[in-house]
C-alpha cells in the first residue's frame, strides 16, 4: 500500500493563484503526477477569503478527488488556519506550503527522499527572502537575532511554514491548542529528528501579499510573549537597577546637606525624575499587560477556529 502525503495549504484571498498553484501540483507535469509511488491528499484551508477562492477550490474538488477543503467561517489567521489543517490531513507524513508559489514544489521529492530516510522534520531555509524591503529584511533578522537570544528554543533564522511534518509531528501540534499561536516556535519546541534543506524563495505570482507590517509586528510579539518570559525579567533588572540608582543618589543628597550645607536641586531635576520613572513603570505595565492579556484569552476556553464547510471525513 503506497504511503500518503497530504499537503496542506492555507488560503486568504487567492482565486487568482489557484490555477498556477493546480498545475504545479496537479497537472500532466504537476508532483503529484510525477511521484506517483505516493499517494497524495491536497488540503486547502479557506481562512475566510472575501473573493471566489472557495468556489474555485470547490471547483476542483469536484474533479479531483485528491482535492479536500476546509472553509472557516471568517479569517482566523494564518497559526489558526494551521492547526485546522492539522486537525483534517490524513497522511502518513505533511506538507505545508503557501499558495502564492513562494515555496516552490519543485522542492516536494527531496523532503520526501529525506523523509524515507528517518528524518520527521524537514525544513527549508531561504537562501534569500525574494522581493523585500530592505528595512524589512533588517526588522526580520534583528527580530530572529532577539527571539534567539531570549528563547530556550532554538527559533530557526529565515525558516518559515514550508517544511514536511511526520505523523508524529503532526500528533505533537495537534495537542497543542493555545488560541495565541505562533507555530515556528511550536515547530522548535516540539523537537524530533530534523533536517534542513535550502532553497531560493520565489515571488508572488499573482496578486499581493495579505500580510500588512502590524500583522507582522503582531506576530513577532506572539513569538516574544509565547516562548520567553525574557521581557518580564528585563523589566525587573531594570527596576532592581533603577531602585540601586536611586537610592545611591538619596545618600549622596543627603550627605551633601547634612555635611557640606549643600542645597538640594529643584524643580528641574525633580520632573526629570518623576517622568523617567513614570515612562519606565508604563513600560513595564505594559510588558505584563501583554501576557495577562494572553492568560485572559486562554481562560476564555474559546475554540480556536470555527469550521463553516468541508468535504473531509474525519
Amino acid at each position: 500500500m503506497n504511503k500518503k502525503v497530504s499537503i496542506l495549504i492555507p488560503c486568504f484571498n487567492e482565486e487568482e493563484g489557484l490555477p498556477l498553484l493546480y498545475e504545479a501540483l496537479c497537472g500532466q507535469s504537476g508532483i503529484c503526477e510525477s511521484l506517483n509511488e505516493y499517494e497524495f491528499e491536497i488540503l486547502l484551508i479557506n481562512d475566510g477569503s472575501r473573493d471566489r477562492t472557495l468556489d474555485v477550490i470547490k471547483c476542483y474538488a469536484q474533479a479531483d478527488a485528491r482535492i479536500k477543503y476546509v472553509s472557516l467561517s471568517r479569517n482566523f489567521g494564518k497559526e489558526c488556519a494551521m492547526l485546522s489543517g492539522f486537525d483534517y490531513v490524513s497522511g502518513d507524513c505533511m506538507i505545508i506550503m503557501d499558495a502564492d508559489l513562494q515555496h516552490p514544489p519543485a522542492l516536494i521529492p527531496e523532503m520526501l527522499v529525506y523523509w524515507e530516510q528517518g528524518y520527521e522534520d524537514v525544513y527549508a531555509k531561504r537562501k534569500s527572502r525574494g522581493k523585500e524591503s530592505w528595512l524589512r529584511k533588517r526588522f526580520s533578522l534583528a527580530y530572529y537575532s532577539l527571539l534567539q537570544k531570549t528563547s530556550r528554543f532554538d527559533i530557526l533564522e529565515n525558516v518559515g511554514d514550508f517544511r514536511l511534518l511526520d505523523r508524529k509531528c503532526i500528533e505533537a501540534l495537534r495537542a497543542m491548542r493555545e488560541s495565541e499561536r505562533y507555530t515556528k516556535g511550536m515547530f522548535a519546541w516540539i523537537g524530533f529528528k530534523k533536517r534542513e534543506i535550502l532553497f531560493e524563495q520565489g515571488d508572488r505570482q499573482t496578486g499581493v501579499s495579505s500580510w500588512r507590517f502590524r500583522d507582522l509586528l503582531n506576530l513577532g510579539i506572539e513569538g516574544i510573549t509565547s516562548f520567553t518570559t525574557a521581557p518580564l525579567r528585563f523589566s525587573a533588572i531594570v527596576g532592581f537597577v533603577i531602585s540601586m540608582v536611586a537610592f545611591i543618589y538619596m545618600c549622596w543628597v543627603i550627605v551633601k546637606a547634612v555635611v557640606w550645607g549643600d542645597p538640594v536641586a529643584g524643580f528641574p531635576s525633580l520632573m526629570v525624575v518623576i517622568l523617567f520613572l513614570g515612562g519606565v513603570q508604563l513600560l513595564s505595565l505594559g510588558i505584563l499587560g501583554e501576557y495577562l492579556g494572553r492568560i485572559f484569552n486562554e481562560a476564555k476556553g474559546r475554540p480556536v477556529y470555527l469550521v463553516s464547510e468541508t468535504n473531509v471525513e474525519k
